[in-house]
């Protein structure tokens, strides 16, 4: 059954806006970042990596954000375009921001954790002024993600976006990111997100990101399927809730949960794993898969992220995919 259409008279298939940073990884794992000496830089930020894998994946990708005008910001500029992501809406400020770094720590497979810097960012100043109508008329897809809106103007900026993505008939998705250190309350932050939510086709976040949203609702049992059925009366068509090692459920208006098969994985960290299973489930259902194959998608790619030492870098091709879906069908590939 098909739960989303997607507008095929558009030339470019994808858009994302928000959070454009630096992810420092570090180099010596097994060591607690105050015994690390060295990190290796890459491209971060959920919506970019995301867009990222989509392009990897194959289609025409472009990016709405904003870079600092420093020798960071021009990286991440030349790696999206050297990844064929559309820049044309990728603005550089003026003001002085800087760029938001992310450092890892891995301190084992399982014990991973980032420490943000998030002052005076750039990627938070992108105005609504900036957000350019006649891109996100062109897209099928347009995604957004929960750290821009933590912030005032890069919050109206997401908002415009979506309006304009209303208007023009483009697909919304929710990457939902919850980052509590860039939000003043959990009061204002289940405003914004439940503000934004009804706007949007498909919805994906972990169980205690929907807690978060569900602040001012009753739902003691942390039921997902009060948590979906919320959205089915909105503008939602699949609402995904993800449970860790558990597994993910797909929920649609029909009442139905969605599962699928996992994968397994030699685990080197665990961040990128959602940003690689979102760039996979979306692919999926563009190419009018069923959900559970999109899922499966999304599961395989995730495995080969967190399988390696980066995340924008490990985005998989669609080839690479495949291949990692049909070794482990072959039992090649055992957990770790």
């Amino acid at each position: 059954m098909t739960y989303v259409t997607f507008p095929l008279d558009k030339p470019l298939d994808f858009a994302a806006i928000g959070r454009l940073c630096i992810d420092l990884n570090a180099n010596e794992i097994h060591r607690p970042m105050e015994e690390t000496m060295t990190f290796t830089k890459y491209v971060g930020g959920s919506p970019a990596n995301i867009t990222i894998g989509m392009a990897r994946l194959g289609l025409q990708t472009a990016f709405i954000g904003k870079i600092a005008n420093d020798q960071m910001g021009r990286f991440i500029e030349d790696y999206l375009q050297r990844n064929r992501i559309e820049t044309t809406n990728v603005v550089t400020d003026q003001t002085g921001a800087v760029t938001g770094l992310a450092f890892t720590e891995i301190k084992s497979p399982t014990d991973c954790s980032i420490l943000m810097y998030r002052d005076n960012a750039a990627d938070l100043l992108l105005t609504p002024a900036e957000v350019q109508e006649s891109l996100i008329a062109r897209a099928k897809v347009l995604l957004i993600s929960g750290t821009a809106l933590a912030q005032s103007p890069s919050r109206e900026a997401v908002f415009q976006a979506l309006s304009y993505a209303k208007k023009h008939g483009a697909v919304i998705v929710f990457d939902l990111d919850y980052r509590p250190y860039t939000w003043k309350s959990a009061e204002e932050t289940a405003t914004y997100y439940n503000l934004a939510a009804e706007k949007c086709d498909i919805i994906l976040g972990t169980r205690e990101e929907f807690d978060m949203m569900e602040r001012f609702e009753t739902n003691p049992e942390k039921d997902d399927r009060i948590t979906a059925a919320k959205w089915f009366d909105y503008s939602a068509k699949i609402v995904i809730i993800k449970h860790g090692k558990e597994g993910s459920i797909a929920y649609t208006p029909d009442g139905v949960g969605h599962r699928a098969k996992s994968f397994p994985a030699k685990v080197v960290k665990t961040f990128g794993a959602g940003d690689s299973y979102a760039a996979g489930f979306i692919y999926g259902i563009m190419q009018g898969w069923t959900i559970e194959k999109s899922m499966e998608y999304g599961s395989a790619a995730a495995c080969i992220v967190i399988s390696s030492h980066s995340c924008s870098d490990a985005m998989p091709t669609a080839a690479q995919v495949d291949d990692y879906i049909e070794r482990c069908n072959r039992g090649e590939i055992t957990a770790s």
